[in-house]
């Protein structure tokens, strides 16, 4: 049983039944069927290898390579644009930066540094001021639909004999859910993938797991001349845009204060005109004259331990498995995660990538893997 039928619950299910090893019957519940509330169908849907983290790098490498293959294997085109990431930092962000590439450069991402004046030289619409080193992202990263991939997944899942249940779960045990419409269900394994509410639903079962469900703004902005070529390009203060058709999207994370949890999904629109438009002007001449055609809100399923997502057996509850908290990275680490978890259940362990030092222990331990590359 997967609790949960988004991109990552529904990646889950797909690989499952794609493994001929695999012989048992996978059930999806899913509270929402239409997924107006979904984190899969709000998501601004990038991918890149631009991390701090080893892992998340192989992760989002394994998910441009699916993402390639989506018309193969899915039998649908996610429209995705390989344009890059452009990180930029000030004095203050440098050595973060340089770190950060070290990384990189270290797990053979194709990435550069670009001094403020290289990054004039390749971006002439930039302003440089403030920026004294940026990361470029050349290859392997850029922007897809979204919520085309969670419906791959799923139309795929149910293709292989995947059974999907519209209903909400009131409880949860080791190996037994109960259902809202007061239907029990038991299983070898319980997956919890409910995104931004899964640590309500552990809770259900006395477990207690730090993701929260956090609210993101994201702008549609149109410009009366478009700069030019641009990646997804992320402001030292946080903000960042990328373009979409002929629009751009943007947004920026809520200040300190601002990020409750379970925040009503209601768009922020004072972000816009306090944080994200002042930034965008003052980074890209082309946006002073910017205006917001449309805009929406999303939760992140955050998980406030590390902001790493958080996938394996629970230490103690040998039938159930994680595979939640990637504090908006999980729309692009949905193809490798799911894999990984159904390696995990058919064969009893990881074999495409290792996801171990994501495991439950390191919460219950205290030990946080640091990623420092979060957007």
């Amino acid at each position: 049983m997967i609790i949960g039928g988004g991109a990552i619950g529904s990646s889950i299910a797909y690989h499952l039944k794609s493994d001929p090893s695999f012989t048992g019957s996978v059930v999806v519940v899913e509270r929402d069927p239409s997924y107006a509330r979904a984190s899969s169908a709000l998501s601004a849907s990038s991918i890149r290898q631009q991390f701090s983290t080893p892992l998340n790098i192989h992760l989002s490498r394994y998910g441009i390579g699916f993402l390639r293959r989506a018309l193969e294997l899915l039998g649908v085109d996610l429209g995705l644009k390989e344009p890059g990431y452009l990180f930029l930092a000030s004095r203050a962000g440098e050595a973060v930066l340089r770190a950060n590439h070290a990384v990189q450069k270290g797990k053979g991402c194709a990435v550069e540094l670009l001094d403020a004046a290289a990054l004039a030289s390749r971006f002439p619409w930039i302003s440089t001021e403030g920026i004294v080193l940026a990361s470029h992202g050349t290859a392997n990263e850029g922007w897809f639909d979204g919520p085309a991939l969670m419906q791959g997944f799923r139309r795929k899942a149910r293709e292989l004999g995947a059974d999907y249940i519209a209903d909400e779960v009131v409880e949860l045990a080791p190996g037994a859910v109960t259902l809202r419409s007061g239907r029990r269900i038991e299983a070898g394994t319980v997956v919890l993938a409910a995104g931004a509410w899964s640590g309500e639903v552990a809770a259900m079962a006395g477990i207690a797991l730090p993701v929260e469900p956090r609210r993101r703004s994201v702008f549609v902005v149109d410009v009366r001349k478009p700069p030019g070529a641009t990646p997804l390009t992320i402001d030292p203060s946080g903000v960042w845009f990328r373009p979409e058709g002929r629009f751009y999207l943007a947004g920026t994370t809520p200040v300190a204060g601002n990020d409750p949890a379970g925040a009503p999904l209601e768009v922020q629109h004072a972000e816009w005109d306090d944080m994200v438009w002042p930034a965008l002007a003052a980074r890209a001449p082309a946006f002073e004259a910017a205006k917001v055609v449309n805009s929406w809100a999303g939760y992140y399923e955050y998980n406030t331990f590390d902001q790493n997502g958080i996938v394996g057996r629970h230490p103690g509850i040998e039938s159930l498995i994680f595979a939640t908290g990637f504090s908006g990275h999980g729309m692009q680490q949905s193809p490798a995660v799911g894999r990984a978890v159904a390696e995990l259940i058919v064969h009893g362990s990881y074999r495409t990538i290792d996801l171990s030092p994501f495991g439950y222990e390191r919460i219950s331990a205290g030990r946080p893997i640091r990623e420092l590359n979060v957007v």
